[in-house]
């Protein structure tokens, strides 16, 4: 018998690890819920529950949830019914690296056969080099030189039924009992802005091929238009592969847009490479320099960022769109990470921890590398001069306010010329609209060019130093 442990792969397509355990014959497909080695975010949990939930139903229900120590159980198993092989696809963060190894190495031991393939990367981190033989620092030539590399596998699909895994084990637990869902309505609020299924998945991109590939590369920075796919979450359970995205992507014949997106994908897998390289990146500034930088750990503005009480709309209408549908917009997650560290100097790890726990698409590599970029301490990041300035970037990316109407309704009738930077109307034209700045909308927490000057000031301190 087989063994095909799932992970981040929740899909049955393009599923390398389980099309090789099916041909083998009989095949055990389990979940391992291991509280010590992985600890989602709340939105994480969330989306992780209905995934598994939706992988479950596509497998005739035979999918076996299991809970403890992930090393233990898969020794016992192949112990107790004999397995020859137990199949897997790649995880590429340090922690599951490891433990990966692990495994493989324990059940070696026993004699059993280890199967590990590549299904969430479009290539491995350790294929992609300079020409001297170091890993790569900076974007650009990252990616052509991936882009010659990339060979796409021939795509197939698979179709199960209940002859083709062994019965369910008797110690299987109901995937309730893993208790992924918050006891709260706000896990039910965010659920339902998705379908959270492989076929939402491929659903998902047929959408955004159909309606948001046209225009991609020059709409894609407006928050109310809908000319993003939306797949992040879906990429990182793995209810879709970047090769399927890109193998569908192909058919479309604007070509121009298609080598845009694509170029998106591969600053995922940067991340991933930026990740693999720099395993403690998620800890420390990729940069040391920033080290001295003096960011702030502890301030009563994070309360006032993280709730969206900032007093500048389109961040609080970022934050808001994060709280109530486990998502940012991609522009919008670049404003709201500026105005964080630099127009309030608070450290990025305060950001990045607070993505981790709302984010439905919340991953290690690309919610560390996205905040040292923001940060400027990363690989390639943005330089620390570049400050979004809020108001102007609602001015340019919201001008009519859509965006931040839809999140911030108190500001809902307020005219479009004062939509971002309600401070600046008139008291006659602010009574009209209904708000009171300081009483039902905020006033602004910090002056934005101020703490713009006072941050590069600290950046100039902190260069002065070295």
């Amino acid at each position: 018998m087989q063994i095909v442990w799932f992970r981040q792969d929740l899909r049955l397509q393009h599923n390398p690890a389980l099309t090789a355990a099916l041909e083998g014959g009989t095949t055990l497909p389990i979940y391992i819920h291991d509280a010590s080695t992985t600890q989602p975010g709340s939105a994480s949990s969330v989306w992780l529950h209905h995934a598994l939930s939706s992988l479950n139903a596509s497998l005739s229900g035979c999918l076996n949830f299991l809970t403890g120590n992930t090393e233990t159980i898969l020794t016992q198993l192949c112990e107790q019914y004999d397995v020859t092989t137990v199949y897997w696809n790649r995880r590429y963060e340090p922690s599951h690296i490891e433990l990966d190894r692990q495994i493989k190495e324990a059940l070696q031991q026993q004699g059993v056969h280890v199967v590990s393939c590549t299904a969430y990367l479009l290539t491995e981190p350790w294929q992609v080099m300079t020409k001297q033989g170091t890993s790569y620092r900076v974007f650009t030539p990252y990616y052509h030189q991936v882009l010659v590399q990339l060979s796409l596998p021939t795509m197939t699909n698979i179709e199960v039924n209940k002859h083709s895994f062994s019965p369910l084990l008797s110690h299987a637990l109901p995937l309730d009992e893993l208790e992924l869902l918050p006891q709260h309505d706000w896990a039910k609020k965010c659920q339902s802005h998705w379908d959270i299924s492989e076929q939402g998945a491929y659903a998902a991109l047929m959408t955004f091929i159909d309606k948001g590939l046209n225009n991609y590369q020059r709409q894609r920075d407006f928050p109310a238009l809908e000319h993003t796919s939306k797949l992040s979450p879906y990429l990182h359970f793995g209810q879709i592969s970047p090769q399927q995205v890109i193998s569908l992507l192909q058919a479309y014949e604007g070509e121009g847009e298609h080598t845009a997106f694509v170029r998106q994908l591969i600053w995922r897998e940067f991340a991933y490479y930026l990740l693999y390289h720099n395993p403690d990146l998620p800890e420390r500034n990729l940069q040391s320099q920033f080290d001295a930088f003096p960011w702030q750990w502890e301030s009563d503005f994070l309360l006032a960022w993280q709730h969206g009480q900032t007093g500048y709309p389109l961040v609080d209408a970022g934050m808001r769109e994060l709280w109530q549908t486990g998502y940012m917009h991609n522009r919008i997650r670049m404003i709201v990470a500026s105005f964080l560290v630099k127009n309030l100097m608070i450290h990025w790890q305060q950001g990045q921890a607070w993505f981790e726990a709302c984010l439905f698409d919340a991953d290690l590599a690309n919610n560390s590398v996205g905040w040292q970029w923001v940060a400027g301490s990363g690989a390639d990041a943005a330089p620390f001069f570049r400050v979004f300035n809020p108001v102007l970037q609602t001015k340019k990316f919201d001008p009519s306010g859509t965006y931040i109407r839809r999140y911030v309704p108190e500001l809902s009738a307020l005219p479009h010329q004062y939509i971002a930077a309600p401070w600046l109307a008139p008291e006659s034209v602010l009574h009209e609209a209904g708000v009171e700045l300081g009483k039902n909308y905020p006033k602004p927490i910090v002056d934005v060019k101020l703490s713009r000057e006072q941050a590069l000031e600290a950046y100039q301190q902190m260069k002065s130093m070295q």
